[in-house]
């Protein structure tokens, strides 16, 4: 569900078909006495409060006019408020433009903004979120007059754009809406989405330590290297080593004491 109306667009079509609907004169004269007043004054509340009242039906008006579209209607309407008491506080009438013409864009904006920020379940740049919006437009239109779904490069000479961008565009639009991991994937359905993902791989941390591991070993002495091939490669015991090698157990047990502390020093100095 996208927000596809141009603001600029929608301004005029929205002032003639809801200026029937904005309030009596009196809602016009309390902009206008509230605008006259200094910014302390102590009536400027009450009039902006009973104005912004007033004018709550037009908002109310445009937040449905983007309802059914993935966003609770009663979050619509707060976020067009939004957008009428940002209206009332900027609005000059001296400007000569009536407020139902400044207000329309400025609440409508309000909500398009509220569509770009809140309703995507992954959060991407704010170009590509436009770009999406402008694609769908484009869709629509080329569409029409084309009498056909436009391609690629339809889309991307309307817009002015290369098919690159318009392609990044699309792929943007994928994160709008999420996927449950439990979506069956197979025909028979027995595969589920989340199987497909892949899990923690212990081996990459131990691939690590193997890389790091063979300068390490290169700073210790012949012996100290025989004697830690034949305990953790060749898995024989202390006893054994010592038999090989033509000393006792227990230098054989301190030498490899010493071996694994230089050892880890060395790792330990690498990672700093």
């Amino acid at each position: 569900m996208t927000v596809t109306q141009s603001t600029a667009t929608t301004t005029s079509a929205e002032s003639s078909t809801t200026l029937s609907e904005a309030p009596a004169d009196s809602a016009s004269d309390l902009l206008n006495a509230m605008a006259a007043m200094p910014a302390g004054h102590p009536s400027r509340a009450s009039l902006r409060d009973r104005a912004i009242e007033a004018w709550l039906p037009l908002a109310r008006h445009l937040a449905h006019r983007y309802s059914g579209r993935g966003e609770p209607t009663d979050d619509l309407v707060q976020t067009a408020t939004v957008g009428l008491i940002k209206a009332v506080d900027k609005f000059d009438p001296e400007r000569g433009v009536d407020f139902a013409g400044y207000a329309i864009p400025t609440i409508i904006g309000e909500i398009k903004r509220h569509f770009r920020d809140r309703t995507w379940s992954v959060r991407v740049p704010r170009r590509l979120q436009e770009l999406r919006l402008s694609i769908t437009e484009a869709n629509s239109t080329l569409t029409h007059s084309l009498g056909r779904s436009p391609t690629v490069a339809d889309i991307a000479v309307h817009l002015g754009v290369t098919e690159e961008e318009v392609l990044e565009g699309l792929e943007g639009a994928r994160a709008y809406n999420a996927t449950s991991l439990s979506t069956p994937i197979s025909a028979d359905g027995t595969t589920e989405l989340g199987d497909t993902l892949g899990g923690e791989d212990s081996e990459f941390e131990l691939a690590e330590t193997r890389v790091a591991l063979g300068p390490a070993l290169a700073t210790l002495d012949e012996r100290e290297q025989k004697i830690l091939t034949l305990r953790f490669y060749g898995n024989l015991t202390q006893s054994q080593i010592a038999d090989q090698i033509g000393i006792s157990q227990m230098h054989v047990s301190r030498l490899l004491t010493k071996a694994l502390t230089k050892l880890r020093s060395q790792l330990a100095t690498d990672t700093i």
